[in-house]
């Protein structure tokens, strides 16, 4: 599999998922600058975590103008397969590659702990390693991961079975518990925790080890 991630101004987790990747795939992680055009051939983008444009406006909103995301989009509109982790489901929802938003989080206070997630369901690229109704930790690091919907997109997710991931203790007010949502085409996901700061046991666990490999069998 062959993957690239995408480094806004001020990602603070792409070099994170990059090593999460390479440890995973053996293979060399592309770097690829927001002000880009064009991806590189690979089969899955990823955009990171962190706070790019400082998070002014609305977070991921500015990162959506970047001109990388115009190939994002193309790669996703051919079948490509896209992970928006934290940050990065933010530019997904304001890209409308997923539907609804991330708002402040209930709390109106940043949230950085692990928390233990419900995997809603196992048919799909993302999640096939995992079995549906396992619980898994996942660390989050957010301040606006309080997804919302209204409730027609809302069951619409439900019924499609779009959820991929449920918090078991909300820490921050999503809707229905949602932390992890696919779009319609089943190839892109967006989910506020971090499966790349659980690959290697040194960080505190590997229950994130599931969602690449998942993904290293589905796109090899």
């Amino acid at each position: 599999m062959k993957s690239a991630v995408i480094v806004f101004p001020a990602s603070n987790c792409d070099r994170d998922a990059a090593t999460a990747l390479e440890e995973m795939t053996g293979r060399k992680t592309e770097m690829v600058w927001h002000q880009d055009s064009a991806l590189p051939d690979v089969d899955l983008v990823v955009l990171p975590g962190g706070f790019s444009y400082g998070d002014y406006l609305r977070c991921g909103a500015m990162a959506n103008q970047s001109a990388v995301m115009k190939a994002v989009k193309a790669h996703a509109a051919r079948g490509g397969a896209v992970l928006g982790i934290c940050n990065g489901f933010q530019v997904l929802t304001e890209s409308g590659l997923l539907p609804g938003a991330l708002m402040r989080n209930a709390g109106l206070k940043f949230v950085c702990k692990p928390v233990t997630l419900r995997v809603e369901e196992s048919q799909s690229s993302f999640t096939r390693k995992y079995e549906k109704g396992q619980t898994v930790t996942f660390p989050v690091a957010h301040g606006e991961g309080n997804y919302y919907a209204d409730d027609e997109t809302l069951n619409r997710l439900e019924g499609e079975g779009r959820v991929m991931f449920r918090y078991q203790d909300n820490p921050n007010g999503s809707a229905r518990d949602i932390a992890g949502i696919l779009n319609e085409k089943r190839n892109v996901l967006g989910l506020m925790p971090h499966p790349e700061r659980v690959v290697d046991p040194a960080t505190g666990g590997t229950d994130g080890r599931a969602l690449f490999q998942s993904l290293i069998e589905a796109l090899s």
